[in-house]
């Protein structure tokens, strides 16, 4: 989970050049973000027995915010209380995201639980297009879920899925989040703003959680690196590759998540997929797709002028 504050305009400035010889490095870059963002994620679970999850939160959160506030240096002056409010929600959005996240990821494979949470921005997609056949993609959405279960849902943790879906409709919540605050804060200053109101929520839940384990170096140098190989790398790549891309281009590689979630927890977790669970993967991306299409394609049809 990564930030997609801003695409819009870049995607826009991006669009005339989705052929140009760049757009296959961009595209490189946006697939190496989401390695990263996976490897994170799995070094964050085998860290779950010696910090739990809500201490793996803070310690992400925390550090996310250090290299964002070194990077950024936000100003803090000139702004509404209309403006810090919205900061204040996108903070509460991220914690809230994050800690679901790590909760869900506790008790379901890692594939499974960003396939889930994929599936707040794809609801948000499908809403944003419009269009009667928007829906068809929730359709192959609810298939792709259902056959997540593998043909059987008690092989899935109840209380893990309801974390997961929490986490899709967080995520929702902090793309809609994100949108307002980079409207009111230039470059990083609100995300920058915001991790640290998200870090501060975060800390007494995660002490509370890792205890004694905060003392150890290194796990907390463990907990530095899943924040940078999930939010500061990912981040930069991306930033990088939106200057080359269609912001619908760009949506559509960051719909293959569940699929590089997939893999790494087999290579890293062991985690093991039945054919029908991978099928419900294929189905879920299928879905975001086709939605981010839609969505677009609803976008310049109301761009363009009525005869």
């Amino acid at each position: 989970m990564t930030v997609g504050a801003g695409s819009g305009g870049t995607g826009n400035a991006a669009a005339s050049r989705a052929g140009a010889p760049g757009s296959t490095p961009a595209i490189t870059l946006v697939i190496a973000g989401l390695a990263c963002q996976e490897v994170g994620a799995s070094i964050a679970v085998l860290l779950f027995p010696e910090v739990g999850p809500l201490g793996m939160v803070m310690l992400r959160l925390v550090f996310s915010a250090i290299v964002l506030l070194l990077i950024a240096r936000p100003r803090v002056r000139g702004h509404s209380r209309a403006d810090w409010t919205a900061v204040a929600l996108f903070g509460l959005v991220l914690a809230l995201m994050n800690g679901l996240f790590y909760l869900a990821l506790e008790r379901l494979p890692l594939g499974v639980t960003v396939t889930i949470e994929v599936l707040g921005p794809l609801v948000l997609s499908i809403v944003a297009a419009r269009r009667a056949s928007a829906w068809l993609w929730a359709v192959v959405a609810l298939a792709g879920v259902l056959a997540l279960g593998g043909g059987g849902w008690d092989r899935l943790d109840p209380l893990g899925v309801l974390f997961a879906l929490g986490a899709a409709a967080s995520w929702a919540f902090y793309i809609l989040a994100s949108a307002r605050v980079g409207r009111a804060f230039p470059k990083l200053d609100g995300l920058a703003l915001a991790m640290t109101v998200g870090a501060i929520i975060a800390l007494p839940f995660g002490i509370a959680d890792a205890g004694a384990s905060l003392l150890r170096l290194e796990i907390v140098a463990l907990g530095a690196s899943v924040a940078i190989l999930s939010s500061t790398i990912p981040y930069a790549l991306e930033l990088v590759a939106l200057r080359r891309l269609p912001a619908a281009v760009f949506a559509i590689l960051m719909s293959l998540a569940p699929a590089t979630a997939a893999l790494a927890g087999f290579i890293f977790l062991g985690q093991h997929m039945t054919w029908l669970e991978i099928a419900g993967i294929a189905l879920v991306i299928a879905a975001s797709i086709g939605a981010v299409r839609s969505s677009a394609r609803a976008a310049r049809e109301a761009a363009e002028p009525i005869a």
